[in-house]
């Protein structure tokens, strides 16, 4: 691998752009350390368990552009993109990350509001009187 290796990951309404290259295991989103960033350990483990599953923690060097959505979205479409992203660069990952569940886009976003509720799916209040 002479450069690095570009990948997206989308969910909900989150998508981030992934860079991925040789390092020893940096891993910075919007220019700060994902620790700081996903303050939350569960987020940051979503980050890190691509590379944990193919036991390349120390070997990469990940630069993660997160753009809309919230901070849980942003974690996981993070996820998804370094899973890809890896894929490119080595495609022997590829049956572990799949049996992980690592290149699943979860499909699942809000539902729009529709016209006369006052949410989705939820009803204005009936008043019998």
């Amino acid at each position: 691998m002479e450069k690095q290796k570009n990948a997206i990951g989308r969910r909900k309404e989150a998508v981030t752009r992934i860079f991925l290259s040789k390092g020893d295991g940096k891993i910075t989103v919007n220019g700060k350390d994902y620790k700081t960033y996903f303050p939350l350990v569960y987020l940051q483990n979503q980050v890190e368990a691509p590379l944990k599953t193919v036991e390349s923690s120390d070997k990469f060097d990940v630069v993660v552009n997160a753009t809309g959505g919230g901070v849980k979205g942003q974690a996981e479409a993070a996820k998804l993109g370094i899973a890809r992203a890896l894929i490119e660069v080595n495609a022997e990952y590829r049956p572990a990350l799949k049996a992980a569940g690592l290149l699943k886009r979860d499909p699942r976003s809000v539902e729009r509001k529709k016209p006369g509720r006052k949410k989705a799916r939820r009803s204005f209040q009936f008043s019998k009187r």
